[in-house]
């Protein structure tokens, strides 16, 4: 069994308080986790501007180039973990026994974090929107059009209180270090795995060690976190977004409650887009804020629900080393229980129907865990309170709603896959506030485009522009 530090600014440290992780399914112990307390971090809070100095001596993009090396080492080599190594498949097999994912879906998240790595570069370039990152490293200077900016960093470390249901959440923190902004990461207590390999393969690759610090722990862990770094970065529920709402120091990720719009124009032919809609809600277990949770028409949401129904509802939870498993395990006690009354009393509501029930049973209990199957409701209309709910499986409601009330209906949403060709209601779209990604055609809502930013710009957290002058010999200078 692993034992795994604290990793102090890029030092290991063992503590007598530690955590012990298990198979979700057998209970065997994986690791044992050194616990970090409030204290500590209070006290290396204060090296945070020495840690930032240590990135400051590389320029942005060489650390850029070098991240593209650390792309390669965390997909492919095998790399110092704790008191231990670890393989590529070492880390798949870790990761899907204690977030319950399937081994195919950790080694697809691996893709994704290697594609964001290798292509860092690039990356950069359109989140900056093509600003020469020497400007960030100064401060100041003159842009390629020839006007003065200036930028300043709001942080020397940006803080990570980072979840457990997805890997994926991973990839928007990897511009970080080459912004030359040091990290402090606060791992999901069932997933440890990504930040500790990636530290690993960053510091393999020539990162300076002293800029990444790790420390796992409870709530009040994550709590210290967002206490004593001046910007953050975090993960919760609506609770925690409503908390959080409107504060500039922290970005907060919750839930998407995404959704595909089918226009009056185009849902008569709703059955072009069945396997769309499906790919939205199912892929990757249905666990990112990206997959769709509600599809919404004007006509036809009957037959669209039996048709996904069809389509996904018959998926069953296969054994995490299973190619063809596509259900991620509630590895929480009670956890899928609890969901499946909350569903169970929303389908109690008249004008509500369970599309999947003659798919079997969607709760399957095993002895240390459970799934949740696909399940589909039909809503005939927004009022309806599982018209507009998420969670953390393939869960969506098809919803009948007019199309002139769809917009003032649907409320907060991440991803919006808009299909139609009607002009004045594309035009609305983009007007529209409360969506965050919009998607104008026939594009899956998981389908990321790694150029644009993500429920806001990371540089935009880490960086303030601000009024600047200086004689001409100086910006030259």
């Amino acid at each position: 069994m692993l034992d795994i530090p604290i990793i102090r600014w890029g030092e290991p440290y063992e503590s007598l308080e530690v955590d012990t992780v298990v198979h979700f399914a057998t209970g065997e112990p994986l690791a044992r986790v050194s616990q970090a307390n409030t204290g500590l971090l209070a006290r290396d809070i204060r090296k945070a501007p020495w840690a930032r100095s240590k990135l400051l001596e590389v320029p942005c993009d060489e650390l850029a180039a070098r991240l593209k090396a650390a792309a390669d080492l965390y997909l492919n080599a095998t790399l110092p973990l704790g008191s231990g190594r670890q393989s590529p498949d070492d880390f798949a097999r870790q990761q899907s026994a204690t977030t319950g994912l399937p081994e195919h879906l950790c080694r697809a998240n691996m893709q994704k974090n290697h594609l964001v790595l290798s292509r860092m570069d690039a990356i950069l370039d359109a989140l900056t929107r093509g600003l020469d990152l020497r400007i960030l490293t100064r401060g100041y200077g003159v842009e390629s059009r020839g006007v003065t900016v200036s930028y300043q960093a709001q942080a020397d470390a940006l803080g990570m209180v980072l979840p457990s249901n997805s890997p994926g959440v991973h990839t928007l923190w990897l511009p970080v270090i080459p912004l030359q902004v040091a990290l402090v990461l606060k791992p999901g207590p069932q997933e440890p795995w990504t930040p500790y390999r990636m530290a690993a393969a960053f510091a393999e690759a020539g990162i300076p060690r002293e800029a990444i610090s790790i420390y796992p722990g409870g709530a009040e862990m994550g709590a210290q976190v967002v206490g004593a770094c001046d910007r953050c970065l975090i993960f919760g529920g609506t609770a925690t977004v409503e908390r959080y709402r409107g504060n500039p120091r922290i970005q907060v990720h919750g839930p998407g409650f995404s959704k595909v719009l089918l226009g009056d124009d185009v849902v008569d032919d709703w059955e072009r887009y069945v396997d769309l809609m499906a790919t939205s809600v199912a892929a990757n277990s249905g666990r990112g804020c990206i997959n769709c949770s509600g599809i919404w028409a004007s006509r036809h949401t009957r037959e669209i629900s039996e048709a996904l129904a069809a389509k996904i509802g018959p998926v069953e939870p296969r054994p995490p080393e299973d190619p063809s498993s596509q259900l991620a395990a509630f590895t929480v006690p009670g956890a899928a229980q609890g969901i499946w009354r909350q569903i169970c009393a929303g389908l109690e509501e008249p004008g509500v129907e369970h599309a999947t029930a003659r798919y079997g049973p969607r709760l399957v209990a095993k002895e240390r865990c459970a799934y949740l199957r696909p399940t589909i409701v039909h809503c005939d209309s927004p009022s309806k309170a599982l018209a507009n709910t998420e969670y953390m499986f393939p869960f969506a409601s098809v919803v009948r709603c007019p199309q002139a009330e769809m917009l003032d209906r649907i409320g907060s949403t991440l991803v919006a896959t808009a299909i139609t060709d009607d002009g004045t209601f594309q035009r609305r779209l983009v007007a529209a506030r409360h969506i965050d990604r919009l998607n104008l055609g026939a594009i899956p809502t998981v389908q990321l485009d790694w150029f644009q930013p993500h429920e806001g710009s990371i540089v935009d957290l880490l960086f303030r522009a601000r009024a600047f002058q200086a004689p001409e010999e100086k910006l030259a200078g």
